[in-house]
C-alpha cells in the first residue's frame, strides 16, 4: 500500500523498481516489494539501474512521537502567545492590568467588610444595650449579627482568594514575559 505510491512517484523510464530493505535477521534484500512487517523499518527505493532514487525513513518510535508531539504543542503554544503579545512591553500592560483589575475588586470587598464591621458595632452595642436594661438579647437582633459574621467570612474568603488569584496572575505574566522576551530576540 505505502510502498505502490511511493513506487509510483520514484519509477523510471523502465517501470523496474527494486526495494532494498533490512529483514528480521539484519539481511539486505533487495526484492520487487517491501513486506508489511518490514516497511516500517524504513528502505530505499531504487531504479533499474541500481541507483537509489527515493528513501523511506524508519517510522518513529513511541518517544520520537511524543518528543514530536511535544514539539508540535510548544510550538502551537509559542505561536498563540505571539498573537496575543508582540512584545515584552505588551506583557507587562497586560498584566497591569489584570492586576488593576484585581486590586479593584480587592478594594470593593474590603469596603464591603468594613460597612459590616460598622454594622456589627451598631448592632453589637443595640445587644449591650438590651443586657445593660435587664432583657435577654432578642433572636432577632443574634440571628442578624450571626448573619454579619457569616458574610464576613465569606468576604474575607474572597479577599483571600482574589488574592492568591493576583499571586498567581504574577506568576502567569512571569511565564509569559520570559518566553516573549526569548521568542522575540
Amino acid at each position: 500500500m505505502l510502498c505502490v505510491s511511493f513506487a509510483a512517484q520514484a519509477e523510471d523510464a523502465s517501470g523496474v523498481l527494486l526495494y532494498r530493505y533490512v529483514d528480521s535477521r539484519g539481511v539486505t534484500v533487495l526484492d520487487r516489494q517491501v513486506p508489511p512487517e518490514y516497511a516500517g523499518k524504513g528502505y530505499q527505493v531504487l531504479n533499474s539501474r541500481g541507483r537509489v532514487v527515493q528513501t523511506i525513513a524508519p517510522a518513529p518510535t513511541a518517544e520520537e512521537l511524543a518528543r514530536l508531539q511535544a514539539q508540535k504543542a510548544q510550538a502551537d503554544a509559542n505561536a498563540q502567545l505571539l498573537q496575543r503579545y508582540s512584545s515584552v512591553g505588551e506583557v507587562d500592560k497586560a498584566q497591569a492590568r489584570k492586576l488593576a483589575e484585581l486590586d479593584a475588586m480587592i478594594a470593593s470587598i474590603q469596603t464591603n467588610l468594613q460597612a459590616l464591621l460598622a454594622q456589627q458595632a451598631s448592632l453589637q452595642s443595640q445587644a449591650a444595650e438590651q443586657e445593660r436594661a435587664g432583657h435577654e438579647v432578642s433572636p432577632q437582633l443574634l440571628g442578624q449579627l450571626a448573619g454579619i459574621r457569616d458574610e464576613q467570612a465569606r468576604l474575607r474568603a474572597d479577599i483571600a482568594r482574589d488574592q492568591a488569584a493576583r499571586v498567581q496572575v504574577q506568576q502567569d505574566f512571569a511565564v509569559d514575559r520570559a518566553r516573549v522576551e526569548q521568542l522575540t530576540r
